[in-house]
C-alpha cells in the first residue's frame, strides 16, 4: 500500500520540532512562541483598524455635519447583510463572542481553538464596523490573538498547559497591540481570561505585550487612540464625586448587561431565521445612527471630542451631522440618549448578524457616562466644580472595570492609553466604586456568565477550576456489562465474572437504566448455585444511589459521591438511556492528576 503524501511544510514543521526537542529547552521555546505570538498579534490588529477606517472614509469622508445624512439608513444595514454571508457562505461557524468562546476554549477545549479563528474575525468586523455596526474591534483581535497562540502551540505539539500559556500571549499581546499599553495586556489576561499568573506564565505573556506594543509602534506611529492632557489636577475635595460617579457607572455597567442580555435573548428566538434577525436588527441599527451619528462604529472620534474638549463650542461638535446640529442647548439630551440607546445599537449589530465585540461599547458608554454625571454635578453646583473631561476619562474605567469585572485592567488600560498617570488615584477609586457596586447584582462579567451558568468557567479558586478544566466523558466506563430484567442469576455471575464494576446496570430492551444489581448485596445467593434458576434480574436490582446526567457539570458530580459516599453512579442521558458508568476512585485520580498539572511551574 502506498505511503499517503503529507503537504511538504508539514514535512518542514515536524523536522523543526524534531530539532527543536533535541537543542532548545521548552522554557526558551514558549518564549520564542511568545515573541511570534505578540508580533502577529500587533500585525492583526494593525490590519484591522486600517481596514476599518480605509472603509469609513470611503463611505463617510464626503457626509456634512451641518445637516442629517440619510445614507446612515442604507450603510449599517449593507454591513450587517455583507458579514452574515461571509460568515455562513466562507466561515460556516459562529464567530461571536470571541472572548466567551476564549474563555470555553480554555475550560472545555483545553485551550484549542480553530484555524479560520487566526483571520476570519478580523475580515468579517472590520465589514461590519467599517459599516456602521456600534461594535468594538477588541473582542475580534483578541480572539484572533488567542488563535494564533493556540494554533502555533497545536502545531508544535505543546502540551495543553503551554496551549493555556500561549492562549494567554495572544489575548495580552492583542490589548497591548490595539492600545499600546503592555500592563493592561498582562492584567486583562489575569483578571478576564482567569490565567494564573506563575513564574512560568509571567515571562511568556510579559514577552507577548512588549512585542505587539513595540511592533505597534514601528507600524503605525507614535499616534494613539484617545489623546488625552490633563488641565486639572485632582484634589482630595472631590473625593465624594469620585466614589459617587463610580457608583453611578457601576448602575449603568448593571443596565448595560441586563439590557443586552434581553436584547440577545429576544434574537435567540429567530435562531434559525437569519433574514428576520437582519431585518430586526439592521432597522434598529440604522435608525439609531440616524438618530444619533455618534453610535457609528466604535465611537472613538466621539470619545476624543469629549476627552479633548476645553469649551462649549468643542463638545458641540458631538452633535454634529445630527438632528439635534445647530441645537447646543439639547447637548445633555443627546449625550444621555447616545447612552441609554448604545446598548441597543451594540445588540442589534451582533443581533442581526455583526460580528463586534462589547469592550469599545463599554469604553464609550463610559465616557458618556462620566462626561454627563459631571455635567449635571456643576449643572447644579452639588459640590466643588469637576472637570468634564477628566471625569469623561474616569467614567471610561468605571464602566469598562464593572462589566469586565476587571478594575486592574480599567485603571491600567486607561491610565496607560491617555498618558493620565496624576489621575491615578480618582482611577482606583472609580474602578473600585463601580467594581464593588455591580459585584452585588452580578458575580461573573459580561463575558463570563454564560459560561458560568452552565458551570463551565475557570476562575482563580483551584478546586473550582480544576473541576471545571476536567469532562465528565473523559471519566466514564462506556463498556460496562448490562442485563436485561428478566435475565436468570445464572447468567447474571458470568456477567459478574466479567464486569470491572462491583455493580451491574439493569436496562431494558431500548438501553433504559432500569436499576442496578450490587454484587455485594446479592453475595448471599451468589454462590448458591441451586438458587441460579430462581431469580431473575428485576428481583435482585434496586435504585442506584444517584444517577448523574451526561451534562452534569463536575462540581455537581464531586458533590453527588461526596452525598452518597457512592462507589459507582451511572451516567444516563435525558430520556434515561445508559451511556455508563462513574467510578469514584477513577474520578479522584483524574482530579489529583489535573492539580498536578495545574500547579506545575
Amino acid at each position: 500500500m502506498e505511503r499517503e503524501k503529507r503537504p511538504f511544510w508539514i514535512t518542514y514543521i515536524r523536522q523543526l520540532h524534531d530539532w527543536r526537542v533535541e537543542h532548545v529547552s521548552d522554557k526558551m521555546f514558549l518564549l520564542i512562541l511568545a515573541f511570534i505570538v505578540g508580533l502577529l498579534s500587533a500585525v492583526a490588529a494593525f490590519v484591522l483598524h486600517g481596514l476599518i477606517n480605509q472603509i469609513v472614509r470611503l463611505l463617510t469622508g464626503h457626509f456634512a455635519t451641518n445637516t442629517y445624512n440619510w445614507l446612515y439608513l442604507v450603510y449599517p444595514v449593507i454591513g450587517i447583510y455583507l458579514t452574515s454571508l461571509f460568515v455562513r457562505h466562507v466561515v460556516r461557524d459562529n464567530i461571536s463572542h470571541g472572548i466567551t468562546r476564549i474563555l470555553y476554549a480554555i475550560s472545555s477545549n483545553r485551550s484549542r481553538l480553530k484555524a479560520h479563528n487566526t483571520w476570519s474575525s478580523v475580515i468579517a468586523s472590520a465589514i461590519t464596523i467599517g459599516f456602521g455596526g456600534s461594535v468594538g474591534a477588541e473582542a475580534p483581535i483578541v480572539l484572533t490573538g488567542s488563535a494564533i497562540g493556540s494554533n502555533l502551540g497545536k502545531l508544535f505539539r505543546m502540551d495543553n498547559k503551554t496551549l493555556m500559556t500561549l492562549v494567554g500571549c495572544g489575548a495580552a499581546g492583542a490589548i497591548a497591540g490595539i492600545f499600546k499599553a503592555p500592563i493592561a495586556g498582562l492584567v486583562f489576561t489575569l483578571e478576564v481570561l482567569m490565567i494564573d499568573l506563575t513564574m512560568a506564565s509571567l515571562l511568556p505573556i510579559l514577552v507577548s505585550c512588549v512585542t505587539a506594543t513595540c511592533f505597534t509602534y514601528i507600524l503605525s506611529g507614535n499616534d494613539v487612540l484617545f489623546s488625552f492632557h490633563l488641565d486639572n489636577d485632582w484634589t482630595v475635595q472631590r473625593v465624594p464625586a469620585t466614589i459617587l460617579l463610580g457608583v453611578s457607572c457601576g448602575l449603568v455597567s448593571l443596565y448595560f448587561i441586563r439590557a443586552m442580555n434581553a436584547c440577545e435573548d429576544m434574537f435567540a428566538r429567530f435562531k434559525d431565521k437569519p433574514y428576520v434577525k437582519l431585518a430586526i436588527g439592521g432597522v434598529i441599527l440604522s435608525t439609531l445612527i440616524f438618530l444619533f451619528p455618534s453610535l457609528y462604529g466604535e465611537g472613538y472620534h466621539s470619545i476624543n471630542l469629549l476627552l479633548n474638549g476645553k469649551t462649549e463650542a468643542d463638545w458641540n461638535q458631538i452633535l454634529d451631522g445630527s438632528l439635534f446640529y445647530g441645537h447646543p442647548e439639547y447637548l445633555i439630551i443627546y449625550i444621555a440618549l447616545v447612552l441609554l440607546t448604545k446598548v441597543f445599537a451594540t445588540s442589534a449589530t451582533n443581533g442581526g448578524g455583526g460580528c463586534g465585540g462589547t469592550f469599545a461599547p463599554s469604553l464609550f458608554i463610559g465616557c458618556f457616562t462620566g462626561f454627563l454625571f459631571s455635567r449635571l454635578w456643576n449643572m447644579h453646583q452639588v459640590g466643588v466644580y469637576v472637570p468634564e473631561k477628566n471625569f469623561s476619562l474616569l467614567g471610561m474605567a468605571g464602566v469598562m472595570s464593572a462589566v469586565m469585572h476587571a478594575p486592574l485592567t480599567g485603571i491600567f488600560l486607561i491610565a496607560e492609553i491617555t498618558s493620565g498617570y496624576n489621575l491615578f488615584m480618582p482611577l482606583m477609586i472609580v474602578s473600585v466604586s463601580a467594581y464593588l457596586t455591580i459585584n452585588i447584582f452580578e458575580t461573573h462579567s459580561i463575558y463570563g456568565m454564560r459560561l458560568a451558568r452552565q458551570g463551565k468557567l475557570v476562575t482563580h479558586h483551584t478546586d473550582h477550576a480544576v473541576l471545571t478544566l476536567m469532562s465528565l466523558d473523559t471519566v466514564v466506563d462506556h463498556d460496562c456489562q448490562t442485563v436485561g430484567r428478566d435475565m436468570e442469576l445464572a447468567q447474571i455471575v458470568h456477567k459478574i465474572s466479567r464486569s470491572r464494576s462491583s455493580v451491574l446496570p439493569v436496562t431494558d430492551a431500548a438501553g433504559k437504566l432500569l436499576g442496578e444489581i450490587d454484587v455485594m448485596n446479592i453475595r448471599h445467593v451468589v454462590f448458591r448455585t441451586e438458587l441460579y434458576h430462581h431469580f431473575k434480574a428485576h428481583q435482585l436490582m434496586a435504585e442506584p444511589a444517584a444517577v448523574l446526567y451526561h451534562d452534569t457539570p463536575m462540581t455537581q458530580v464531586m458533590k453527588t459521591f461526596e452525598r452518597t459516599q457512592a462507589d459507582w453512579l451511572p451516567v444516563v442521558d435525558s430520556d434515561r438511556h445508559l451511556k455508563g458508568y462513574v467510578s469514584r476512585r477513577r474520578l479522584y485520580d483524574m482530579y489529583r492528576k489535573t492539580v498536578h498539572e495545574l500547579s506545575q511551574e
